[in-house]
């Protein structure tokens, strides 16, 4: 059984889903609803964001440990079988990751398309599809990390809610604490160290709404909108979704069920 074959499996088993079904749905409504309510595909960009940083990694996250942790018995029979543990986890890593970015660009995506939300869009979904993997790799790595489940799920609220949430409100502290000193270059730093942060930034400046973010807001439309500033978020993006999922795949070679 190769890796191919295992990672089809996991495609059609997701897509049998109800989740993932709801999730499309959800999300078309949501963005449908938003640019007919607003009449402008544009300006719904700046409200469908909040369903990008908040709901997009929530779903990845907690989806994907409860899609772990329920697919145990499967892999447990495929080990049995002569198939390296790496393919089996990238099966089901690219398998859950591919098919959540696939509901959320149909399902976020086409209500925008159809009403020509332009190249803003664009960056919005790229950001939502990045995301989605980033948070699929957080959710395995907790997987992996704790056999309860409980905990596995617990771990995964603890890391989403600490970077939608928290990592704002330690950011804001640092401003206010050390606000007589320069931050751009700083701001530009941290901003790395959380994908959604990242994500924030790229999307708000593609909008020319940098403006309202004062002289920090110049500096880093200055930066993310030249050509090494989309390098570099798209590098540490990348990096992010990256990352965990190594990390999970080398725990999980190691470990036994």
């Amino acid at each position: 059984m190769t890796t191919l074959k295992i990672l089809k499996y996991v495609v059609y088993d997701m897509l049998r889903s109800r989740m993932i079904i709801v999730y499309t749905v959800l999300l078309f409504l949501i963005s449908f609803g938003i640019i007919y309510t607003g009449k402008d595909a544009s300006k719904a960009v700046i409200s469908l964001l909040n369903v990008v940083l908040l709901i997009v990694p929530l779903v990845s996250i907690i989806f994907g440990t409860i899609h772990f942790y329920n697919s145990r018995e499967f892999m447990e029979m495929v080990l049995a079988m002569p198939v390296e543990r790496k393919n089996i986890f990238w099966a089901e890593y690219a398998g859950l990751s591919l098919t959540l970015a696939g509901g959320f660009t149909l399902g976020a995506g086409l209500p925008l398309f159809i009403y020509g939300a332009g190249e803003t869009a664009f960056y919005l979904l790229l950001s939502g599809v990045m995301l989605t993997f980033v948070f699929c790799g957080l959710a395995f790595l907790g997987s992996v990390i704790y056999k309860d489940k409980a905990k596995g799920i617990g771990f995964s609220l603890v890391v989403w809610f600490y970077m939608a949430v928290i990592f704002d409100a330690l950011v804001l502290a640092g401003y206010f604490a050390f606000s007589q000193y320069p931050l751009e270059k700083a701001t530009i730093v941290v901003s790395a160290l959380n994908p959604v942060d990242l994500a924030r930034i790229m999307i708000l400046l593609k909008m020319d709404v940098s403006a309202l973010m004062g002289y920090t807001g110049a500096s880093l439309q200055q930066f993310f909108g030249s050509g090494f500033g989309m390098l570099y978020s798209a590098v540490f993006l990348m990096l992010w979704a990256a990352l965990p999922a190594l990390a999970a795949r080398r725990i999980f070679n190691r470990k036994n069920f």
